[in-house]
């Protein structure tokens, strides 16, 4: 019997929302076995917030423990060497990943053909714990657990997330700055985070647009985004978010690269809206302004 599951997926946290329905799987196929996550640090305090999960380390401080701690199944979901050689050197009998980056070192691996994009992230994460048995019929990737909080102040706002991690996933920012100012008389939250400050000041805000740009941390912007209407964003993390705290999302993504495409990663669930071009910058004002006012509806 499997007493002690290791699940590591230490990058981005837009990437570790997207695992949520493979957890569960995971949690209801070995219904009493403990769920541990490994994480990226910033995403230690949201990971904490995923129904069935028992206990979230920091990965970088866990890799040196992991013997100890006798593990009996470990699923790696982004596939690196030190994660590979980690849990073979301590002994976890079943190692379940992808087939590179060493990936002969895994007990259980299939092959890696997410980059081909045709199909999305949550279902290929569902397929890796599928090859050890693994299954859920619920694939949401909802978050129950969020700590009631008054942000009231922010009921009913249109949320605007002007970044993305990658910039050809970029769609201008001073686009997204025109479009808060058309949105008016609505009330909009600028949401985020980025470390170019010159890219967003807030002298740049329009008008009666209310700013939180680095001034909240993950369950925070979560608890934000519950509150708004919906969420305007290009392929990010708060994007995965707002989806999993349910409320709706108008994403902007380009289709001229299968790996990037919507089809991999956008928004995940029903009630989205995805405006898909080859060129970001190809994307109008008046398009988003168009999806926005007819999902208001």
């Amino acid at each position: 019997m499997v007493k002690n599951i290791l699940v590591i997926r230490n990058d981005r946290f837009g990437e570790f929302l997207l695992v949520i329905p493979a957890l569960r799987a995971l949690k209801e196929a070995h219904a009493k076995g403990k769920l541990t996550l490994a994480v990226n640090p910033q995403v230690k305090e949201l990971a904490g917030l995923i129904e069935g999960v028992d206990e979230v380390f920091v990965w970088d401080e866990l890799k040196r423990d992991l013997r100890r701690r006798k593990f009996d199944l470990c699923v790696i979901f982004n596939p690196a060497k030190e994660a590979h050689i980690a849990a073979f050197l301590s002994g976890i009998p079943v190692r379940v990943g992808y087939d590179r980056k060493w990936g002969f070192l895994l007990t259980h691996k299939i092959k890696d053909t997410k980059h081909l994009g045709n199909r999305h992230e949550v279902v290929c994460n569902l397929e890796l714990v599928d090859s050890i048995g693994a299954k859920t019929a619920d694939k949401s990737i909802s978050l129950n657990k969020i700590p009631a909080q008054n942000f009231s102040e922010y009921s009913g706002a249109i949320a605007i997330h002007p970044f993305t991690s990658d910039p050809v996933k970029q769609w201008p920012v001073e686009r997204f700055i025109g479009l808060a100012k058309r949105l008016a008389p609505f009330k909009v939250v600028l949401v985020g985070k980025t470390e170019d400050q010159e890219q967003f000041q807030p002298g740049n805000s329009p008008l009666g647009v209310i700013n939180l740009i680095n001034k909240t941390s993950l369950v925070e912007l979560a608890q934000v985004l519950k509150q708004c209407k919906l969420l305007i964003t290009c392929d990010s993390g708060p994007m995965h978010l707002a989806a999993a705290v349910g409320i709706p999302v108008v994403a902007l993504f380009r289709n001229d690269l299968p790996g990037k495409s919507a089809q991999r990663w956008g928004p995940w669930g029903e009630g989205h809206r995805i405006i898909e071009k080859a060129g970001l910058k190809d994307i109008e004002i008046e398009e988003v302004l168009a999806a926005v006012k007819d999902k208001l509806r």
